[in-house]
């Protein structure tokens, strides 16, 4: 695998000091547009200067309660106070803990949870949210803050009276709490360095300057919507656009817009937003639409399917968008963010055989082949070192093991979680690869094939049954084409034990609108239970279609197969039968 040897340390200084060189311009950094109460949109801008005045203000108004080291959560709405809240704590010296208002009722539970483990002094928010945090703190079991501060509301002559705070870069800048575990929430620990370096990393992997406009609706609180859409900017000296998650889900098509409206846009999206976006695209929303100023379209967070990138182009080609804007990459918040991407061409798609890689290698094989399974390259790494590892030694080519990372964007542990950090971050080889120790266990299955990663899934997710292993994903595919019923990305497949044996099952959400009798749910069941058979020589041992919304998902849209398979299992109490099961 091609693993570039820069390191991106030369000559650290913390993203504030680049802020600061920016401080100076009167050009527009960040503009918001809100969706909230014009379907059309509302902008709100602000100035690079504007920024920093508002961002040193904060810092001194959190130098009265707070010391440097110690927590602050960022509990804003998506908006323009979010980024001023970011860059004041990293002024301020705090390690900031960016999360979200308490208006993401869906995420609610993972709210209380990363309060509770990263115990912040003082929580920023925005006047609008001001009623609903007060709720959080009073009617949850979170710890109390010392100070709760409206961002919007400190005048920003307090900047005079800001005195800088050395930052090491050593020291945690933030902590990145992980989506989607049904254990103790985890808050990987980023520092100064990790995070500049990653920037870096981004800005040599697509070209970023100045001249670019980093466009956005992912939430802040994401890993990819925070780095692509706060950190970037700054990094790279280029204006950021963003809108909310919210906006998007509603209007789809608000995401094309406005990529198509600025000049020289990067953007970050999950798979399924392709999807969902190009479903949604009318003949009118064509109209004036051009794509041909997309530079890149960073397609990650959940695996990326090969029919979603043919789909996308088939539509936004015609438009102006360049096959080679598609960027399927690979990345985790344990290393901040990114870890690879592909090249600038066409995204790379092969074929192989469905059964030996549930043996654990790659063999290509034809197009038509009935074992062909498509996957998606997600490219090389850039200034951080790649291995596919399994027992504990770096695997040949072509053979699939846990991905592991190397590099100095890599956090340095999970906050205040000694044995869980040394399990993930300090992956140790046995066969005489340097470094030896210190490895990032990312969870992930994957394999280099044609000197290129490829992901395969998650190592906790994999079903082994008789021996053979099983992909869910793949699974979940082969279950949402067996029958037009079945909702796209709304479907979890997971193994449970009965009368000592382990079998799959799979629960999967119908389409909207539908209304099914017994017969059509009898029906499905059939068509299903034969797909996976036919395609994975599998007997499922229960098929449930339940209500949209029934899946579980995380905060970055991914399937929740453990929460799922827990919501099952809860609901069944120890039987293998549910209402709406179709034996």
């Amino acid at each position: 695998m091609v693993v570039r040897d820069t390191d991106f340390r030369d000559g650290f200084e913390p993203l504030t000091a680049s802020l600061a060189r920016l401080a100076g311009s009167d050009e527009t950094a960040f503009t918001f547009i809100d969706y909230s109460e014009n379907r059309d949109g509302t902008e709100e801008s602000i100035t690079w200067s504007e920024l920093d005045r508002r961002a040193r203000a904060l810092a001194v108004r959190l130098a009265e309660t707070t010391n440097p080291g110690e927590r602050v959560a960022i509990l804003c709405p998506q908006n323009l106070d979010y980024v001023v809240s970011f860059y004041g704590a990293l002024y301020a010296g705090v390690i900031s803990v960016p999360l979200f208002a308490p208006e993401v009722a869906s995420h609610g539970e993972r709210l209380v949870g990363a309060l509770a483990d990263s115990d912040p002094e003082v929580w920023l928010t925005s006047s609008s949210a001001l009623d609903a945090i007060r709720e959080l703190r009073d009617k949850h079991p979170v710890p109390r803050p010392k100070r709760l501060l409206a961002v919007d509301t400190v005048d920003s002559s307090l900047a005079d009276g800001f005195e800088p705070v050395a930052l090491e870069a050593e020291q945690p800048a933030y902590l990145q709490y992980t989506s989607g575990s049904t254990r103790r929430p985890a808050g990987a620990v980023i520092t100064h360095e990790a995070v500049v370096v990653n920037v870096r990393q981004v800005i040599a992997a697509f070209g970023v300057d100045e001249s670019w406009t980093s466009v956005g609706w992912l939430p802040f609180f994401h890993d990819m919507g925070l780095i692509s859409l706060i950190c970037l900017p700054i990094g790279a000296g280029c204006r950021a656009v963003f809108t909310t998650p919210f906006a998007f889900t509603r209007r789809p098509t608000r995401w094309l817009k406005l990529i198509g409206s600025y000049p020289n846009v990067i953007n970050a999206a999950p798979n399924f937003a392709f999807e969902y976006a190009v479903a949604k695209l009318t003949d009118k929303d064509k109209e004036g639409l051009d794509l041909s100023g997309v530079r890149a379209i960073i397609n990650g967070s959940e695996p990326v399917r090969a029919n979603t990138i043919d789909n996308f182009q088939k539509v936004a080609g015609p438009l102006g968008f360049a096959a080679h804007a598609h960027r399927p990459g690979y990345g985790l918040a344990e290393a901040t963010v990114f870890v690879s991407t592909t090249p600038r061409v066409a995204p790379l798609v092969v074929t192989i055989d469905r059964d030996k890689l549930g043996n654990g290698e790659a063999v290509d094989v034809q197009p038509d082949d009935d074992r062909a399974l498509s996957l998606v390259s997600a490219g090389h790494a850039l200034g951080q070192q790649v291995r596919i590892v399994s027992d504990n030694k770096v695997q040949p080519d072509s053979h699939v093991g846990e991905i592991w990372v190397n590099g100095r964007n890599v956090a340095t542990g999970y906050w205040r979680q000694p044995e869980r950090s040394a399990e993930t971050f300090d992956g140790r080889l046995t066969d005489g690869t340097e470094p030896a120790a210190g490895w990032l266990r990312t969870g992930d299955l994957g394999v280099i094939h044609h000197g290129e990663l490829f992901i395969t899934g998650r190592l906790k997710d994999l079903i082994i049954i008789d021996g053979k292993n099983h992909y869910p994903q793949d699974i979940e595919a082969t279950v949402h084409e067996a029958h037009p019923a079945i909702r796209r990305d709304r479907l979890a497949v997971f193994s449970i034990e009965r009368d000592g044996k382990e079998g799959p099952v799979v629960v999967a959400d119908h389409n909207r609108d539908l209304e099914l009798s017994d017969e059509d749910r009898a029906e499905i069941a059939r068509t299903v239970r034969a797909a996976v058979a036919r395609h994975h020589d599998l007997r499922l041992f229960d098929f449930v279609l339940v209500p949209p919304g029934t899946v579980l998902r995380t905060s970055s849209g991914k399937i929740a197969r453990a929460a799922t398979k827990k919501l099952y299992l809860d609901y069944t109490n120890g039987t293998t039968t549910t209402e709406g099961s179709a034996q």
